[in-house]
C-alpha cells in the first residue's frame, strides 16, 4: 500500500470505509456472479449481492410487505417480499445474494419476491 493510498484512507469517513469493505466483499465473492446495482437492466433477470442496510414494513391495507435495502457498496436495490412481515435471518448487517427480475419502483431498482442465499461471514 503506497503513501497516497494511506493518506486517502485517513481522510475517508467511517461510512466510506464501510462501503469500500462491502464493495470489496461483493466483488471478491467467487460464488456470486453478481451484477452491480448500477448495471441492472429493467425487466431482466439479475443476481445481486450486498449487505442489508435497513428493513421496513410499509403500512398497507390488508397485505403485509417486507422491504429490505440491499447495498453493494455503491448503490442499493430494494428486495420486496409480498405477504411477509418477517423472514428469519434477514436483518440489517447480513450479507446475502438475491436473484430475480428487476423492476423500477419509484425510480429505485427493485426485485419482488427474490430467491436469496445468506452468505456466511468469513
Amino acid at each position: 500500500m503506497g503513501l497516497k493510498q494511506r493518506l486517502r484512507d485517513l481522510t475517508r469517513t467511517e461510512t466510506q470505509l464501510e462501503a469500500d469493505e462491502i464493495r470489496q466483499r461483493t466483488i471478491s465473492d467467487p460464488g456470486a456472479a453478481v451484477a452491480c446495482a448500477g448495471k441492472l437492466v429493467e425487466r431482466r433477470e439479475a443476481t445481486v449481492a450486498g449487505c442489508i442496510r435497513c428493513i421496513t414494513m410499509p403500512p398497507r391495507q390488508g397485505m403485509p410487505v417486507l422491504v429490505a435495502e440491499l447495498f453493494d457498496g455503491e448503490r442499493s436495490v430494494n428486495l420486496v417480499w409480498i405477504g411477509r412481515r418477517r423472514i428469519a435471518g434477514i436483518e440489517p448487517g447480513v450479507f446475502l445474494t438475491a436473484q430475480g427480475r428487476i423492476a423500477k419502483a419509484k425510480g429505485q431498482p427493485t426485485i419482488f419476491n427474490p430467491t436469496y442465499q445468506i452468505v456466511a461471514t468469513k
